[in-house]
């Protein structure tokens, strides 16, 4: 396992620690397959420093390997298994990994070193001599940025962050040896391994890793497997609450339930809670940041419509245009500092020199501080519209329309216009027993935000352009609206 969590094996040898629906082991059967495993991509090349590639679904291989490459001091890199060869290779090379692990013989290799799920060894080698532990500044992960803004980035992640990160997380939800996650979110991103998977693992809780998504298996798996908490996305949220007879289905096991990676109405919060019976909490943060940076409290008093305050031994400030730190209230540019900041980004100085400064990194999310130390999110800086020189903050216009009752969610995105430069247009997701047309969505509007941040067009669409990780992906609803494809 990681430098921080192999004692844990010691501890909790014979407890439930992974399953999925092929395998389940307990922590002493985990950390041998993580040995054996070790040791084979030590006889495959894999040395201190370098870095391998996982090209897997969820599932408990895809743990092992990881944890096997951290225990050789080597790096890992998740690749999302549903690139495309083009998008997998580019990972692949820039991370410069010297072996894949994959599914089937092959796939996405590029010709270099493979070893498939099917060859993975089972039993520790008697002759295996584990070599000594990481650093905390050695390079644990290579997790890649989505691309909306260029090529992706690999965001280099090393153990100190990893082992801060998962102590804050233990802390802020008071995670003990009886608590068990259930994962729904892809292990490609950093958001699983470190909520679902790390936290767990640091206090001898369980992990059960379902499979593909979808919000009959969700309630079918609560019940039979009794985790204690999940982290998922506001679509998931979403989704859970539309359900028909959600609110009959048994999820008494969860303790509390996490949303992050894209921000989720007050009123989408309040129906997931009142639908499933349990504490939502939202909070927020980066890739470059380790994943969290904020969280309202699991046990404690929560502020809807804010992401709560900093987790313990991280600072939050807002920055104005010159980087300049505003008083408490003002709106600004979200800087967090702290042991989660990121070592950067893998061969490009220039990147990291420009997001993180003196310490501070810049996140390109516009918010404010209220009078309790809670940060609120206005919006990403990359998404604000200018119509005519006036400012626009597409979440506010979001955040209207979620107070329809018929809104499950809704993006706002900037489109070019001849005479005011640009102008927002809204694209909207009803519930599925609700209906709703533009016109009554428009009139909506009109009591709630001002003539100027009208959208110029309301879209009622069945679904939203998702990202890889489960963020809507509004460069996608923006091209649309580019002149190559209006006409």
């Amino acid at each position: 396992m990681s430098y921080f969590a192999w004692d844990t094996v010691a501890d909790h040898g014979d407890s439930p620690c992974v399953r999925d629906d092929h395998t389940e082991l307990t922590y002493r059967e985990f950390a041998d397959r993580v040995d054996a495993f070790a040791a084979q991509l030590h006889r495959s090349g894999l040395r201190r420093g370098d870095t391998v590639a996982v090209v897997l679904p969820n599932r408990v291989e895809l743990l092992v390997a990881l944890m096997a490459a951290w225990r050789l001091g080597a790096a890992a890199t998740p690749v999302n298994p549903n690139f495309t060869e083009t998008e997998a290779q580019y990972q692949i090379d820039d991370a410069a990994a010297v072996l894949v692990v994959t599914a089937q013989e092959g796939d996405r290799t590029d010709g270099r070193p493979t070893i498939t799920v099917a060859d993975m060894e089972l039993v520790v080698d008697p002759g295996w001599i584990a070599p000594p532990p990481p650093a905390g500044a050695d390079l644990a992960l290579l997790i890649y940025t989505s691309g909306s803004t260029g090529r992706p980035k690999g965001v280099m992640l090393d153990h100190d962050n990893l082992h801060y990160m998962t102590g804050a997380m233990v802390q802020t939800f008071t995670l003990t040896a009886d608590d068990h996650c259930m994962l729904v979110l892809p292990l490609f991103h950093v958001n699983a391994i470190c909520v679902s998977f790390l936290a767990p693992m640091r206090v001898g809780g369980q992990l059960s890793v379902t499979g593909h998504f979808s919000a009959s298996r969700f309630f079918d798996d609560v019940a039979r497997l009794r985790p204690t908490y999940f982290s998922a996305v506001p679509t998931i949220y979403a989704l859970l609450a539309s359900q028909p007879g959600a609110a009959d289905r048994d999820v008494s096991s969860l303790r509390f339930g996490v949303c992050g990676a894209a921000p989720i109405s007050k009123e989408l919060l309040e129906r997931a809670e009142a639908t499933l019976g349990l504490v939502v909490v939202e909070g927020y943060g980066l890739t470059e940041g380790t994943c969290a940076s904020t969280c309202n409290p699991v046990d404690g008093p929560r502020k809807l419509g804010t992401v709560g305050p900093a987790l313990p031994g991280q600072r939050i400030a807002i920055a104005g245009p010159n980087g300049e730190l505003l008083p408490q209230g003002a709106v600004g540019e979200v800087l967090v500092a702290g042991p989660n900041v990121m070592s950067g980004y893998l061969g490009r100085p220039d990147d990291t020199a420009r997001t993180v400064v003196d310490g501070w990194l810049h996140t390109g999310d516009v918010g404010r501080i209220d009078e309790d130390g809670h940060l609120v999110l206005v919006d990403r800086i990359k998404d604000m519209i200018i119509r005519g020189g006036e400012n626009i903050y597409p979440k506010e216009i979001e955040n209207a329309l979620a107070t329809h009752g018929a809104v499950l969610e809704s993006a706002v995105v900037g489109a070019p216009h001849q005479l005011y430069g640009e102008v927002p247009v809204a694209y909207v997701v009803i519930y599925p027993d609700a209906t709703a047309t533009a016109a009554e969505l428009t009139d909506h509007l009109r009591d709630r935000i001002a003539k100027v941040k009208l959208p110029t067009e309301i879209h009622v669409v069945e679904a939203l352009p998702r990202n890889p990780v489960g963020k809507i992906d509004k460069p996608t609803l923006r091209r649309r609206h580019s002149p190559a494809n209006v006409g």
